[in-house]
């Protein structure tokens, strides 16, 4: 297991935990692969968290290499992201999301993809795409419209503002906000709820649930093949060089 996920089993629950905390938790394509692969290994289980160490939940994708891209490894952070959350929906034990920090880009949609959401109070939601010259198609452009509406749905994904937990509740971006030394208890006392279920029927009321997830599923695929294309381009160079410059993208005039 990569030393950039931890795993913990504690009782009948899988604690996964991010653990880049100095890029704000942002994975690559291995350290994607090894959470689903986690996830895909959790059916003894009763239930399976994911949280992030430091004070951040997710950051999404990693940007490092994005002001200088290559194709292949693009495609395969897309691929990995997309296996990511399709484990995350395919899993068939419940999986919340324990939102200890910031959830940003991809990290906002790995809440939207999650069964259940708790936030610490001092957590932040939102996305990044055209912000840091990409867009969030495997879950914010689609899926988020059925979860907190389209229109709120396209603000998160084209505006890239800044969220509050307490917003994100309002919206039904997460069930629950608590304070953040309560964060870890009230995620465990869901999951001792979860323990006096019956696993068989928790799943089938699961993977019933993917009804919308599985008809945007094409849609996620079409949106990183778009994606790809886009590899190297102005706007993609632009948008990750500034960001790791902590400045302003100016990004070039519509054509």
């Amino acid at each position: 297991m990569s030393p950039d996920v931890l795993i913990k089993e504690d009782g009948s629950t899988l604690w996964i935990t991010l653990n880049r905390p100095e890029r704000k938790n942002a994975y690559d394509a291995d350290m994607a692969a090894a959470i689903a692969d986690a996830l895909d290994g959790a059916s003894g289980f009763r239930s399976v968290v994911i949280t992030g160490s430091g004070d951040s939940f997710c950051a999404g994708g990693s940007l490092a290499k994005l002001s200088a891209p290559t194709t292949s490894a693009m495609r395969d952070l897309y691929r990995a992201s997309l296996r990511l959350f399709d484990a995350i929906r395919s899993c068939p034990r419940p999986v919340i999301a324990a939102v200890n920090g910031a959830a940003a880009g991809g990290g906002n949609e790995l809440v939207v993809a999650c069964d259940l959401a708790v936030a610490a109070r001092s957590a932040t939601f939102g996305q990044t795409g055209p912000r840091v010259g990409s867009a969030p198609v495997t879950g914010a452009t689609n899926v988020m419209g059925i979860q907190i509406g389209e229109k709120r749905a396209k603000e998160l994904s084209m505006l890239c503002r800044r969220y509050p937990a307490q917003r994100a509740y309002e919206m039904g971006l997460v069930n629950e906000v608590v304070d953040d030394a309560d964060l870890i208890g009230t995620v465990q006392g869901i999951c001792d709820e979860f323990e006096a279920l019956s696993p068989r029927y928790l799943e089938i009321a699961k993977i019933s649930s993917n009804l919308w997830w599985n008809s945007a599923r094409d849609n996620f695929a079409s949106g990183l093949g778009m994606l790809v294309q886009a590899v190297g381009s102005p706007d993609m160079v632009e948008g990750a060089t500034a960001f790791l410059e902590k400045r302003r993208a100016q990004f070039p005039d519509p054509e």
